[in-house]
């Protein structure tokens, strides 16, 4: 009876326990088939800029180092020991200026001999002038003998030439002794010393003491291809590029920083060379620096003005990625939400941007930020961007920027 009972319970519960297995079973299938029933993951966003053409002033960046327009190394021009540097490193000096002070002890004992020497020269003279004038006049009524006049006139004649000679050798002392002070040739700013009391300095040695540059003006020299070279020519012969007076284009002047340099120089197109080898012309600039801030060894770029581009295309130079052959593509997104590589022209810069010269077109979106995201083909959310690398500027205004 027992035995009955305890199989009527099992039977009794074997509807629920096959509930509870078919139940588990299905949990298991679904946590082991998870990555199926899950919905799609997000489409990645980026964020893009719809081309619209804009006017921008277009020009010309042409970078490279400040010079002085003139450098002078000082140098001795006679031997002797320094006893007195008279300058202070870095300051502005006139030109004539003594900055050092040679020890001239041996030059002027050297001067006070050749004036001596002089002196004596010169009183061997007038007596040798006295005599001949009075042997010429003896030699007249056959008072001295025909030879002792032509001694006396040799005589006077030698003297002469010894006054000649004696009084160059008293000017070159003079020389040896102002060379004593050793004067700057220019005015402008001068460098740290080499030497300092003490040291013995020579004319023969290669060492300069200081060197002295006037930074009154600057120039700025840099190297472009000849086909630049002809363009700017074209442009400057045009009118194209801004006048400055009769000889040059009004250039800009871009500081290390980013900031722009207050003061207008001009661009020479005098004293070009062409480098056989490279084929790249050099040209020259030169700046105004009144306030002493364009240093030698500078960094910098000139901005030449060409005019008002009206339709300009510009994209973020983050944008432009360029292949190790130099040609240059952005990202852009479809109509369908694609993300398409397109091949650009942009070889000149405008600010942080490139100006696009082929390749875009008005209405293209380019991919500014999220392209890690971004490969080409994918589907990706395009959201514009919320603040655009240019401002729409109106042709009055770009041309007002011209003009300045």
């Amino acid at each position: 009876m027992t035995r009955i009972h305890k199989v009527s319970v099992v039977t009794a519960r074997s509807p629920r326990a096959l509930v509870a297995v078919a139940v588990a079973a299905f949990s298991l299938a679904a946590c082991g088939d998870g990555g199926a029933q899950r919905p799609p993951q997000g489409v990645p966003e980026v964020s893009v800029e719809t081309i619209a053409p804009h006017p921008i002033v277009a020009g010309t960046e042409l970078s490279g180092r400040l010079s002085a327009i003139r450098v002078a190394d000082v140098r001795p021009q006679v031997q002797g020991i320094v006893m007195k540097r008279l300058f202070t490193e870095g300051s502005m000096v006139a030109a004539g200026a003594v900055l050092y002070q040679i020890d001239p002890s041996s030059y002027q004992a050297s001067y006070d001999q050749a004036v001596g020497t002089l002196v004596k020269a010169q009183a061997t003279a007038d007596a040798a002038q006295t005599k001949a004038t009075r042997y010429t006049d003896l030699s007249k009524i056959d008072g001295v003998s025909k030879q002792d006049y032509d001694d006396a006139i040799s005589s006077l004649q030698e003297a002469k030439a010894d006054v000649v000679a004696d009084r160059a050798a008293l000017k070159t002392t003079a020389i040896n002794l102002g060379y004593t002070k050793i004067v700057s040739p220019i005015a402008g700013r001068i460098g740290k010393s080499s030497v300092t009391e003490g040291a013995l300095v020579t004319a023969e040695q290669t060492t300069a003491l200081a060197t002295v540059q006037a930074t009154g003006e600057m120039y700025l020299d840099v190297t472009r291809s000849s086909v630049d070279w002809l363009r700017l020519q074209k442009e400057f012969a045009s009118g194209q590029l801004q006048q400055a007076g009769s000889d040059g284009a009004v250039v800009h002047l871009v500081m290390e920083d980013g900031s722009e340099y207050p003061h207008a120089g001009k661009l020479l197109f005098s004293d070009i060379t062409v480098d056989a080898t490279t084929g790249s012309v050099t040209l020259r600039s030169v700046f105004p620096n009144p306030e002493g801030a364009l240093l030698p060894g500078m960094f910098v770029r000139a901005r030449l003005e060409e005019g008002v581009n009206q339709q300009a295309i510009t994209v973020p130079q983050l944008a432009v990625s360029r292949a190790s052959d130099g040609s240059a593509s952005v990202l852009t997104v479809g109509a369908d939400g694609k993300v398409v590589q397109t091949s650009v022209t942009a070889n000149t810069a405008n600010g942080a941007n490139w100006v696009i010269t082929s390749g875009l077109k008005a209405g293209d979106r380019v991919v500014v930020s999220g392209s890690q995201k971004a490969r080409t083909g994918a589907l990706v959310k395009a959201v514009e961007s919320p603040s655009p690398s240019y401002t729409p500027a109106t042709p009055a205004t770009a041309a007002s920027a011209t003009r300045s």
